[in-house]
């Protein structure tokens, strides 16, 4: 599985930006793109959500991570 980081983010605005949902599921191939849009996410104003999950599809694996806005109470 691949190591993904983010940079420290900004504070938040009490709504996600540009109409985007409160949560989120990122899914798709296990690689470094993957791991941009989450850590775009997390740059956003978004926080991780529960653990990532990830199957093989016969050809890949394929990762999960859900993400929230960090103004939810979850």
């Amino acid at each position: 599985m691949t190591v993904c980081t983010a940079p420290a983010s900004p504070a938040p605005s009490s709504t996600p930006p540009d109409g985007l949902p409160v949560y989120r599921l990122l899914t798709g191939p296990d690689d470094a793109s993957f791991c941009r849009r989450v850590s775009d996410a997390l740059a956003l104003g978004y926080r991780l959500y529960g653990s990532p999950a990830a199957t093989f599809n016969g050809q890949s694996v394929i990762v999960a991570q859900a993400i929230v806005w960090s103004g939810t109470v979850a």
